[in-house]
């Protein structure tokens, strides 16, 4: 049994929709809009979306991306629409490669660069899926927001409770208690399903689109663990630097996916974290890398 998600499709799900399906502006300038969240910046995840179907759009159907590696720069505006400018590095018989930088405000706020690949039979080999509860009888997003009795803050509760895209469930909740209630693990470990909050249509580049944006929530928060912190904290100044996402299979993000995350160091004010995409059938389908700033404040 997948529990594959039959639901209607949600608003937050057809507005992610709209966001990714980009205006062409020219051969390889696209225009990208953004939701009406109220955020002072734009989320870092809809960027790599964005700039990921940016450059899929210049690439074959034939040869998926198989990763990306990103920077951010300046925060994003979201009163702005965002410019994406590809660039076409190498198209070879196996590989294409595509650099691709996001202007607003004529400064470029994040670039990255993406591989494809065509489709070829190799060696296989993974490491086994983290033995944790599956997502059937953990609370989802409105649950936690309407369980008074979680004792987690307010700022926390309002984050899972707001209506969104991405469906999240917890494994463990210790990790947003106040330290020392319930018992707080010291090890940056945090585990959490997610999937689409409603059936996607079937289009693996849109799939892998929406797996991009969903890849950069709750990971750099993973990196506060250990300090009793989070990135909710108003003393804790947070922001991604830099991702990374390697597909390693096809993906189907409408159906529950184990997002596994570490953090294996943190120094600098910046944290590292890294996370492994698992399917329901124990597949690694992607994994993920970020550097993120942690810097705490002085007031």
């Amino acid at each position: 049994m997948t529990d594959a998600n039959t639901d209607a499709m949600t608003d937050a799900v057809a507005e992610l929709i709209a966001i990714l399906d980009l205006e062409r502006l020219e051969v390889d300038l696209f225009r990208g809009q953004n939701p009406k969240t109220g955020w002072r910046r734009v989320f870092g995840g809809q960027v790599v979306a964005q700039a990921l179907v940016a450059a899929t759009r210049t690439v074959p159907d034939d040869r998926p991306a198989h990763s990306l590696h990103a920077y951010f720069m300046l925060p994003g505006d979201p009163r702005t629409p965002i410019v994406y400018e590809v660039e076409r590095i190498r198209d070879g018989r196996s590989f294409t490669t595509r650099r691709v930088k996001a202007i607003q405000h004529g400064r470029a706020i994040f670039a990255t660069t993406v591989s494809y690949q065509v489709v070829e039979e190799g060696l296989t080999h993974q490491p086994a899926m983290p033995a944790v509860a599956g997502p059937e009888g953990l609370l989802d997003g409105k649950a936690l927001a309407a369980a008074g009795g979680t004792g987690m803050p307010e700022a926390i509760a309002a984050y899972f409770g707001r209506e969104r895209p991405i469906a999240l469930r917890p494994v463990d909740l210790n990790r947003y208690l106040p330290a020392g209630a319930g018992g707080r693990a010291p090890d940056p470990i945090f585990n959490v399903w997610l999937r689409a909050a409603s059936a996607l249509p079937d289009d693996p580049a849109l799939h892998r689109a929406v797996l991009a944006y969903a890849s950069d929530m709750t990971l750099l928060d993973v990196s506060l663990i250990p300090h009793a912190r989070s990135v909710f904290d108003p003393a804790i100044q947070a922001a991604s630097l830099d991702h990374a996402l390697w597909f390693h299979r096809p993906v189907k993000i409408d159906d529950w996916l184990l997002y596994a995350q570490d953090s294996p160091v943190a120094g600098g004010a910046r944290g590292f974290a890294r996370g492994q995409i698992f399917d329901r059938a124990g597949n690694l389908v992607a994994s993920v890398a970020q550097e993120g700033l942690i810097r705490p404040t002085r007031d």
